[in-house]
């Protein structure tokens, strides 16, 4: 069993940086050995974000949309913050509706993660959605996005897509790939 070790002291927390999207927090930090450090992270937020793998028969619904920070457009599941007020079931299907124009008659929570524990707070279930009916929403991006329908058969090709790396996404992949097997054997229903 592992041990927990003491939590170390906050001593202070300071804005360091703050930009229309971001605000960085410097955070002076006491250990139990005595040792200070400051270590940065974005300021801790109460909004968490959904992932939506979307099944379509034997189909997942991906989008092609534009990632300012790799400057290309991705390949990647349905995501997005949740409103305030939101469950993430309810955020979940709300984004469906406004990034590929379909509704889930069946959410099933796969994992809750967070991707950078070390910098910042960022819980994102991700959810698989199956039963798909119609229903749009109006969403917030700029523009259009393609959505790509890749056959389920076919994930150790998309796993090797260039247009593919979001550790998200790969994360929610995975965690399809697993829930898939153990339906199929009859460890879910």
């Amino acid at each position: 069993m592992r041990k927990n070790p003491q939590k170390p002291e906050i001593l202070s927390v300071s804005v360091a940086a703050k930009s229309r999207i971001f605000e960085i927090q410097a955070v002076e930090l006491a250990f139990s050995n005595g040792e200070q450090r400051i270590f940065e992270r974005f300021t801790p937020s109460n909004r968490c974000a959904v992932m939506v793998v979307a099944l379509e028969r034997e189909n997942l619904l991906l989008v092609n949309e534009y990632a300012v920070g790799t400057e290309r457009y991705e390949l990647g599941f349905v995501k997005g913050l949740m409103d305030n007020g939101e469950t993430p079931e309810q955020s979940a299907n709300r984004e469906l509706q406004e990034e590929i124009g379909f509704r889930a008659g069946k959410l099933t929570l796969l994992r809750t993660v967070i991707t950078s524990p070390g910098f910042m707070h960022n819980p994102m279930h991700i959810f698989l959605a199956e039963e798909l009916s119609p229903s749009r929403l109006q969403g917030d991006e700029p523009e259009p996005l393609e959505i790509v329908r890749y056959p389920i058969q076919q994930l150790e090709r998309l796993l090797q897509q260039d247009d593919f790396c979001e550790a998200r996404n790969l994360t929610a992949l995975y965690l399809l790939r697993d829930h898939l097997s153990a339906r199929a054997a009859g460890v879910l229903l």
